[in-house]
């Protein structure tokens, strides 16, 4: 088994890459799905948002309302942590669970997609890692555009994660994604067939 961490700060293009990867049929496990079920009513974690955070942040149907937990920890580290502390052993749990899953059904390589795969100490997790990367300001113009947020929320958004030039020193790979979706494609192909070789001959 061959298990790749595939990640990217935020609107750098992560998820179409894993889209693509996906389509191209290598199993995928989604930490943003697991932390979804980590938190589903009735677990413990949910139960410890509660506990911390109070009633505020659920939902009238008594799920996690993302947006106002958000707005309490966002801008504030220590919040911040204290919600990872939480979540993050849960969503591991379930990373493993599954990964493992997929290693007795045969799979050869997994892809394990999670947003903050440095930023959780998981480089260690994983054989090899895949960073999607673009420039900031490039970054910046999409969730300007695609998530209507303004500058200093977007500046906000990327300052909250390590910078691209940290984390380019210790992928394995690096698809940058600062052109053409056609371009992403191709240079997206060509790591893929790497990944399959490699995954080949582990």
């Amino acid at each position: 088994m061959f298990v790749i961490g595939l990640t990217g700060n935020i609107a750098a293009g992560k998820s179409t890459v894993a889209r693509l990867f996906a389509a191209w049929g290598a199993p995928l496990v989604d930490a943003d799905l697991l932390a979804r079920d980590a938190v589903a009513p009735g677990s413990p974690a949910l139960a410890a948002i509660r506990a911390r955070w109070g009633a505020g942040v659920l939902a009238p149907d008594g799920t996690l309302d993302r947006a106002a937990l958000r707005a309490l920890v966002f801008a504030d580290p220590a919040e911040r942590a204290a919600l990872d502390a939480i979540v993050h052993p849960e969503v591991a749990k379930r990373r493993d669970a599954a990964v493992a899953a997929l290693t007795a059904a045969g799979a050869r390589l997994v892809i394990c997609d999670i947003p903050l795969l440095f930023e959780a100490g998981l480089t260690e997790s994983v054989d090899a890692i895949v960073l999607v990367d673009a420039p900031r300001a490039v970054r910046e113009a999409r969730l300007m555009r695609e998530r209507g947020l303004g500058a200093a929320d977007a500046a906000a958004m990327i300052d909250a994660q390590w910078p691209s030039d940290r984390k380019r020193t210790r992928a394995t790979w690096i698809i940058d994604n600062d052109g053409t979706p056609a371009a992403l494609e191709a240079r997206a192909r060509e790591v893929f067939n790497a990944l399959n070789e490699r995954a080949v001959s582990a």
